[in-house]
């Protein structure tokens, strides 16, 4: 066996501080009342960590981009029946990839309605003034009644996945993902990802970005 640096700190660090503000968004909206501005701020988080994420996919480390685990529906269907290749034992199998994309999907699905949410009674969404009431209506509907529970069946079954490779296939999912690194058998010849100093530096400048462009999106709401 071999020790190789997966995942890099910038995608560990997403990772956690998105289950984090997901959970926070959960609870506060379950507790209402003066916690939905915590609400509306955890939201605003979540959607700079996406945009982060979906940047990083791009430049990211290798095991952390989009092209890593871009897989054909057909190396997804060999791998449910069971002929799956050593290096997709390293980073994301073809089924965690399916669920990454769809879970990055529907969480920016959850907070764009959420931007164009109105409960009418203490919150809206800074968004709310730019379309129609019909639009409103359906985000707003769509952003309590359905995408919440989207949401929450996808975690447990991301939670629940999880645990099953751990107990079942005896592949810890979650030690990489705290510490980077992962051991593979030297009969498998897979690339390390990057995750330097200045890969790092790179990764502060694009969430400030992302940071920036939120806060820039926010204030529009603001500005009539």
């Amino acid at each position: 066996m071999q020790t190789i640096r997966v995942w890099d700190l910038p995608t560990r660090l997403f990772h956690w501080l998105l289950a984090a503000a997901v959970v926070g968004l959960v609870i506060t909206a379950n507790i209402g009342g003066n916690w939905m501005n915590w609400h509306m701020r955890l939201g605003y988080a979540v959607l700079a960590l996406l945009l982060f994420r979906v940047v990083w996919g791009f430049v990211g480390g290798h095991w952390s981009r989009f092209g890593s685990f871009l897989f054909a529906p057909s190396t997804v269907i060999a791998y449910l029946r069971g002929q799956a290749q050593p290096e997709h034992r390293v980073g994301h199998t073809p089924l965690g990839a399916l669920s990454v994309f769809v879970l990055l999907a529907v969480l920016l699905a959850q907070v764009s309605t959420g931007l164009m949410s109105d409960d009418e009674i203490a919150f809206f969404g800074p968004l709310v003034r730019f379309v129609s009431g019909d639009t409103v209506a359906l985000a707003t509907s769509y952003h309590k009644n359905v995408g919440k529970f989207i949401v929450i069946g996808l975690v447990i079954l991301h939670v629940a996945a999880v645990f099953f490779y751990k107990w079942v296939k005896k592949d810890n999912l979650i030690r990489p993902m705290v510490v980077g690194d992962k051991q593979v058998t030297r009969a498998v010849s897979v690339p390390e990802t990057h995750d330097s100093a200045s890969s790092r530096a790179l990764a502060l400048l694009v969430l400030a970005l992302c940071g920036g462009a939120v806060t820039w999106l926010v204030s529009l709401g603001n500005a009539f």
